[in-house]
């Protein structure tokens, strides 16, 4: 082959690239994400949002937790962890606080940081830590049975509430808002334009940032609640989401048969982090 037909071949190679290879570890894919499920869109809203971001890739760490969600660290070509179940956020405010050059994103699911989490990530609000919360909630236990969730709506049928739940779910977004997080947003993986540009947004700003995303998940929640396919939820989604900006986020609960409220519910100024604090008490008690 001459150099001329190398160089060509070379070009056709790279034009037939997809513009997320670099961000992807091609090794790994096919996911083992279940058909239907909304955790390869949020993935890809993730990893377009890192490219249109323009923030440096090797000062990205993405952390994750157990469940069907935290298995998106291990399809990520940035550095990332995979950690113990619902220690994600206390795993991500080490690295931010260690190395606060460093973007840290813990991407996990709504079991993860809100039952097992649920301590961590109130506290992480709480102290405007510099990481950024993806939140896919799939209103259940999707990896270990399909057990009733903290975010499970109410009169919905799991493994482990035959007739129906009977407790009041999570408002995951007036949580952590009224724990004094900083940036709060809610889409659906249905929504992923507007989703991509929320995440952008996030990973851009300092502090505590979080975007809970209502993911499909037809095998586990959906058979057992009459969407037994993908298409039947996202359908679903279409025709109950409604779209309002800087509403209350004590406004939005999640009810089956209603309306699904999203949007960039909050945005508040810049504020000291957590990282910033801990930099001016290291500064005074530093020998001079």
């Amino acid at each position: 082959m001459t150099s001329v037909e190398t160089k060509v071949k070379d070009e056709l190679v790279e034009a037939k690239k997809h513009p997320m290879d670099d961000l992807l570890r091609r090794d790994r894919l096919p996911h083992v994400w279940c058909s239907g499920c909304g955790l390869g869109s949020i993935l890809s809203c993730f990893v377009q949002a890192v490219a249109k971001s323009g923030l440096d890739t090797k000062k990205i760490a993405v952390v994750s937790g157990i469940g069907c969600t935290g298995r998106a660290s291990g399809y990520i070509n940035l550095d990332v962890f995979h950690t113990t179940h619902g220690r994600a956020i206390p795993f991500a405010i080490g690295l931010s606080l260690a190395n606060p050059d460093l973007k840290v994103v813990v991407f996990s699911g709504d079991g993860d940081l809100f039952a097992i989490g649920g301590n961590h990530i109130i506290h992480a609000a709480r102290r405007n830590a510099d990481i950024t919360v993806i939140c896919a909630n799939n209103f259940i236990y999707g990896m270990t049975g399909g057990q009733l969730a903290p975010t499970t709506p109410t009169n919905s049928w799991s493994s482990t509430s035959p007739y129906g739940n009977v407790e009041t779910p999570f408002n995951l977004c007036h949580l952590v808002y009224s724990a004094g997080a900083s940036y709060v947003a809610r889409w659906t993986s249905l929504n992923v334009r507007r989703l991509q540009e929320s995440i952008e947004e996030a990973l851009l700003r300092p502090g505590f940032s979080f975007i809970e995303v209502i993911s499909a998940c037809p095998t586990t929640f959906g058979r057992r609640n009459e969407f037994d396919t993908g298409l039947k939820m996202l359908r679903y989604f279409n025709e109950k989401t409604v779209i309002k900006h800087n509403i209350d986020p004590k406004e939005v609960p999640i009810v089956l048969g209603q309306d699904i409220v999203v949007g960039k519910f909050i945005n508040k100024p810049i504020q000291p982090t957590l990282e910033d604090r801990v930099e001016r008490v290291h500064q005074k008690s530093s020998p001079k």
